[in-house]
């Protein structure tokens, strides 16, 4: 398994989960976003981390009176502990919100931590609370009910399912306004490395259509012209 180095981790928080999507798109991964998940908070910034799992099953009544938050190996209370600095939470709730994943004293806790961040596809109780830190957090909708009722923590840190995507412990986790795309480990340095390209690209398109430019030639650069006109661009700018 790869390891997010810091020059990778830097670059991904440059790019948007848009350009990642397309570059994992080339390479023939087409179902890496997670879907219905968005951010608390819109002012967080970008979210970077490698993936450290938590997967829930539906809770049985009989192994989930409140009383089992009592045990301190419970697989929710110990993946919050557990959870490396850097790294993101990934939470399977069978993308199902009606009941919490979390709350804002776990999610707290977490970021006192240090971790990078925490995403479920189901919901966050005391969502208000969650989306005033200073910590990115992704969920579907807020869940007022406690996860007792409806989940069981069962798994730490295995291969799970979030929002549709398959998710291992390791895969490299891209969060920003639009949402939150999943890397395999493996392709991370190449992907970050390309999408960082791809964005500058797509920062000169955007100012060359903002003159009033044509896309046709242009996006994708099929004329020659567009392409010279970039690297004088790249020049310049020094990007």
């Amino acid at each position: 398994m790869s390891k997010l180095t810091p020059e990778t981790r830097a670059k991904l928080r440059t790019v948007s989960t848009a350009t990642v999507c397309t570059a994992l798109f080339k390479r023939g991964l087409r179902n890496q976003f997670i879907q219905d998940v968005r951010p608390l908070s819109p002012e967080t910034g970008a979210m970077v981390g490698e993936a450290f799992t938590l997967r829930y099953i539906p809770a049985r009544e009989d192994l989930n009176p409140l009383s089992v938050f009592q045990d301190r190996t419970h697989p929710q209370r110990k993946a919050v502990e557990d959870c490396p600095a850097d790294a993101v939470m990934v939470i399977d709730s069978r993308k199902d919100p009606r009941a919490a994943s979390a709350g804002a004293i776990l999610v707290s806790r977490l970021m006192k931590r240090g971790v990078a961040g925490v995403v479920t596809d189901g919901g966050f109780r005391d969502s208000p609370e969650i989306a005033k830190l200073p910590f990115p957090a992704y969920h579907n909708r807020p869940a007022a009910p406690t996860n007792l009722t409806l989940h069981q923590a069962i798994e730490i840190n295995g291969p799970i399912g979030c929002g549709d995507v398959a998710v291992w412990p390791g895969d490299v986790v891209l969060g920003d306004g639009e949402g939150v795309v999943v890397i395999p480990a493996h392709l991370a340095d190449e992907v970050a490395e390309e999408a960082v390209e791809m964005t500058a690209f797509e920062d000169f398109v955007a100012e060359e259509v903002m003159k009033g430019r044509s896309i046709l030639g242009l996006y994708p650069p099929t004329d020659e012209q567009a392409r010279a006109d970039f690297a004088e661009w790249r020049r310049s700018s020094k990007r």
